[in-house]
């Protein structure tokens, strides 16, 4: 199971540093991404598969730009992760053995 997480979490670390690129770079393309990320193509083109699915980027002609709702995510982002980040805090499992002794 925690294997699990840790895949998802790089994934989405991953998802979200293309995304900054895209953001800080537009228009940008994969070779570009990839060479200064050091992600291979194949995962840069699933994570700009994955944010386009989202509506967060859209492809040009010359590469990734950003979309209408890609603010407004970035604003809402922050808060999420500080509420993930507060819940993973309370689940601690040695809290409760602490608690049953």
């Amino acid at each position: 199971m925690i294997d699990r997480l840790e895949k998802e979490v790089d994934m989405l670390e991953r998802h979200l540093q293309v995304l900054k690129m895209v953001i800080a770079n537009e228009p940008i393309g994969i070779v570009k991404m990839s060479n200064e990320t050091g992600y291979p193509h194949h995962k840069v083109r699933y994570s700009l598969r994955v944010l386009e699915e989202e509506n967060l980027i859209e492809p040009s002609s010359q590469g990734a730009i950003t979309t209408d709702r890609t603010h407004e995510f970035v604003d809402e982002l922050d808060d999420k992760l500080d509420e993930t980040i507060e819940k993973l805090g309370t689940m601690r499992i040695d809290d409760a053995a602490e608690v049953e002794n």
